[in-house]
């Protein structure tokens, strides 16, 4: 930040500024090829002229992208925006204000559920907390998500399945958004805090597991079908790394090929040549979970 002030000519920085992380990066289960998904958030210093303020932002932002992918000894970060108001099209830094502005009057059920993620991480402290407290009735609504909402976030899943899960991909088998996958999981659980979390308190987390922990304690789902979804979603995160591992990229497909299986079944632990056995147990597990979700998610 100061190297951009320097370089602007200016004596003090015009805007404070933080950084939203969302996804699995705001829920602090980033994983082997994750991307860091992150809003950004900035407000004019007392006396900083607004334009002023934006175009120091801007350069701040795009300075810390810019080095976050440089060639190091690790794979480079990509910084990953696109959950931000009105997406790529949107500006990629606003004020408070303007966040405000466009949730009270623009925003759609999906985004109110992508901030169940959302988790200041870094810059001016009193901004994170006003950015926290501006999103918590949007995400944490006291009397739950209208029902009309709990249709559009089933319509919505069903159609990002329909329309995102790559061809010839076996749903059976996809890590993502396969049947008993990491989304059928997720979802579950963050259809539950939308629906509940504004009358309790212990679901306002941004972690999935922390949250389905607290269902169980609130009675809201029973603990035998909250361990089932919890050893889908730690199994499926586990092989979704062992893949990412063996194929040098990010990979959301249990391998076909039975050399990539074997390697991935060692990765995970299991004895050389067992990778039918690894199948079978993932395949079990997700099974049990996608009933689970059957029952939680799409009748409840």
């Amino acid at each position: 930040m100061d190297a951009v002030r320097v370089t602007r000519g200016l004596d003090t920085a015009p805007s404070r500024i933080a950084i939203i992380a969302m996804g699995r990066y705001g829920g602090f289960e980033l994983s082997y090829g994750s991307d860091a998904d992150v809003m950004f958030v900035h407000e004019p210093t007392d006396g900083a002229q607004p334009q002023v303020a934006a175009a120091y932002a801007q350069a701040v932002v795009g300075e810390l992208r810019r080095l976050l992918s440089l060639p190091a000894t690790d794979p480079p970060l990509v910084v990953d925006a696109d959950l931000r108001p009105e997406g790529k099209q949107g500006p990629m830094v606003r004020t408070l204000a303007s966040f405000e502005a466009y949730y009270a009057k623009w925003s759609h059920v999906w985004e109110f559920q992508a901030l169940l993620r959302a988790e200041p991480v870094v810059g001016d402290p009193e901004l994170r907390e006003r950015f926290t407290a501006l999103i918590d009735p949007l995400r944490f609504p006291a009397d739950g998500i209208a029902p009309d909402d709990i249709v559009e976030v089933r319509r919505i899943k069903a159609r990002v399945e329909a329309e995102r899960l790559p061809r010839g991909a076996d749903p059976n088998t996809h890590l993502k958004l396969g049947r008993g996958g990491l989304a059928d999981v997720e979802w579950t659980v963050q259809l539950l805090q939308m629906r509940h979390a504004g009358a309790v308190p212990e679901l306002r987390t941004t972690q999935t597991l922390a949250a389905l922990d607290a269902a169980v304690g609130a009675g809201l789902i029973e603990a035998e079908d909250a361990e089932i979804l919890t050893e889908a979603w730690r199994l499926v995160s586990r092989m979704r790394n062992a893949v990412t591992l063996v194929r040098g990229k990010p990979s959301d497909q249990v391998p076909r090929d039975a050399t990539e299986r074997a390697a991935v079944a060692q990765v995970l632990g299991h004895v050389a040549g067992d990778s039918d056995r690894m199948v079978n147990d993932y395949l079990r597990t997700t099974r049990r979970a996608h009933a689970v979700v059957e029952k939680i998610f799409w009748q409840e």
